[in-house]
């Protein structure tokens, strides 16, 4: 039996921020840093957040009120850069972009982060309603 389709999300989300997070540390290419074959969706994400990262990480740090994205923690800000890319991309709804991001900060990072990270995207997901 498989499992329900927001779990396999959750976890190919959870695959896809561990490929960023090594991505980011190491520069190695997002295959190189997986054992095995990853979820088809988890690679698709890490792909699609690794090629605009740039532009991501502009986007945290002009919603981020006194940070940049190069100063936060390797964890924080390849979750954000999934939230603001789910955000963007418009594939799930905000609340589900949002609610996975904090799960994901608050399971690895800590409760202060899964507040930062829920406040931008807040600030993101208005921003983008307002356009």
């Amino acid at each position: 039996m498989s499992p329900p389709a927001a779990t396999g999300r959750r976890q190919a989300r959870r695959t896809a921020l561990f490929l960023l997070y090594q991505w980011d540390l190491t520069g190695q290419p997002l295959t190189a840093l997986y054992e095995g074959v990853p979820d088809a969706f988890a690679l698709s994400l890490a792909e699609a957040v690794s090629s605009r990262a740039e532009t991501l990480d502009e986007r945290i740090t002009a919603t981020a009120e006194g940070w940049t994205a190069d100063r936060m923690g390797t964890l924080e800000r390849n979750i954000l850069r999934i939230g603001i890319h789910e955000l963007e991309e418009g594939s799930v709804p905000p609340e589900v972009a949002m609610n996975e991001a904090v799960v994901l900060a608050k399971r690895y990072a800590s409760e202060d982060a899964a507040r930062l990270v829920n406040g931008i995207l807040a600030r993101v997901a208005r921003e983008q309603e307002a356009a």
